[in-house]
């Protein structure tokens, strides 16, 4: 390469690589964790139902993701989107809010992660508080070291992470297969169900449980400046991540339902060691509890890969500090924006508690970006062609609407205190973005030629 050339992000991550990003961070320690939180709030063998709406809506948004993605393939994912969807008006101020808040919830997310590995870790040896919090944080920065080179060395580890994942998961499957009544959570799971407001109440609070564990489908998006043939490969990486996933998820929620009873599985923080414990001893269930805690890792280092890109495109854009848009000089990758995003997630991961950051997660990402780029798009379409895109989604524009709908109850789900956090953020970002335009000496509005 000329060395006066600078540096620039490389078309490396092929489609196997970009499925295993996106399954990787998608399997993490999220549905080892809540699957006991899910069965409770549902109360009866009908909990398998939020696992499956959880993958309705993945999909449904897939499809938004996917139209957006494939015809804008940069890095920064819904940066971009937002902004090309609404607009040289007001899409400046939705890109900024959504970096803006992504600064906030994506140190969160690696974190509660990082949380729940260190969670989870004490079936294996008890820790106390420091100790958990300790760990948790070197989880952190251990990831940051491992992402620090060039992005096919990643996609590499990716895949060997990737591999880990799907053992895991055949090995939970199988036991439920070879050892429990498969059949019966399934021929039970209408008994005593009523379609009545408490049910559709229970459905939507687990379901942001079970939506939690699903996020992650499109993390290739955030990648789009590195993948290879992005207009077939984003849209294909994503459905394919979440059949495979939706698949992985029911069969091991089926399976752990065939040999533990409701109420232990209700009750159970390690509800998925038990369930190996049960049918094949306790050396099994430290096995099982490190190859859960491979995958938890494995999510961690895919989470973290995804959200470093985003500050990096809108620095790039001119749209956040000039610092983020600095890319490593020999490896190509946006190390500060990898620094600094690591080091916040390291201060979360001491101070907050998994419970608090999941609903947290939802409640401050679903107005800007999961139903901002429902809107989004609908905009684009009507001031476009439809050859302007490089996919185009079947039955277009029901799946945008159903998008929308169902994340908006969904952000009803999250709580009165969680979606007051989650417009705390979005009023602190106007702010902010009011100021940084006086800064400017422009209308925050304004329309350049």
């Amino acid at each position: 390469m000329n060395v006066d050339q600078p540096p620039k992000l490389e078309r490396k991550v092929s489609l196997l690589q970009a499925t295993a990003i996106n399954m990787t961070d998608m399997v993490g320690i999220g549905p080892f964790v809540v699957l006991s939180m899910v069965a409770e709030i549902m109360q009866g063998p009908w909990f398998l139902y939020a696992w499956v709406a959880g993958a309705v809506l993945s999909l449904v948004d897939a499809m938004i993701w996917s139209q957006l993605g494939a015809t804008y393939p940069l890095a920064g994912g819904s940066y971009n989107f937002l902004k090309e969807g609404f607009g040289p008006k007001w899409g400046k101020l939705m890109s900024f809010l959504f970096v803006w808040q992504t600064m906030i919830q994506a140190p969160l997310v690696i974190a509660s992660a990082a949380i729940g590995f260190a969670s989870y870790f004490q079936f294996l040896h008890p820790t106390s508080i420091w100790q958990s919090k300790a760990l948790s944080g070197a989880l952190v920065i251990l990831i940051v070291v491992l992402l620090y080179r060039k992005i096919e060395a990643i996609g590499k580890i990716s895949v060997l992470l990737w591999s880990g994942v799907l053992v895991t998961m055949a090995w939970l499957i199988g036991g439920g297969l070879l050892h429990g009544n498969f059949m019966a959570p399934i021929q039970q799971i209408n008994d005593g169900l009523k379609l009545d407001y408490a049910f559709a109440t229970a459905l939507g609070f687990a379901s942001v449980k079970t939506i939690y564990s699903y996020l992650g489908y499109y993390n290739v998006c955030h990648l789009g400046g590195e993948i290879v043939a992005p207009e077939k490969n984003i849209p294909k990486s994503m459905f394919i991540s979440i059949a495979g996933i939706a698949f992985l998820y029911l069969m091991m929620n089926i399976s752990v339902a065939s040999v533990l009873p409701l109420e232990q599985i209700k009750q159970s923080k390690f509800v998925v060691s038990e369930f190996v414990q049960t049918l094949s001893g306790p050396t099994a269930a430290n096995i099982a509890t490190i190859l859960i805690l491979w995958v938890a890792f494995a999510s961690v280092f895919s989470a973290t890969l995804g959200y470093s890109r985003i500050p990096y495109a809108a620095a790039k854009d001119g749209a956040f500090f000039k610092v983020f848009a600095n890319l490593h000089p020999t490896k190509h990758f946006p190390h500060i924006s990898l620094l600094v995003l690591g080091a916040v997630a390291f201060v979360f991961s001491l101070l907050f508690k998994l419970h608090e950051v999941i609903s947290a997660i939802l409640a401050m990402r679903i107005l800007i970006q999961f139903i901002g780029q429902g809107v989004g798009l609908l905009l684009l379409v009507k001031r476009k062609s439809p050859k302007h895109f490089a996919w185009k989604m079947p039955l277009y524009p029901l799946p945008v609407i159903l998008a929308i709908i169902i994340w908006g109850l969904v952000f009803l789900s999250t709580g009165k205190q969680m979606m007051l956090g989650g417009l705390t953020v979005i009023a602190l970002g106007l702010i902010a973005f009011v100021i940084k335009q006086k800064r400017l000496s422009q209308w925050p509005f304004e329309q350049k030629d």
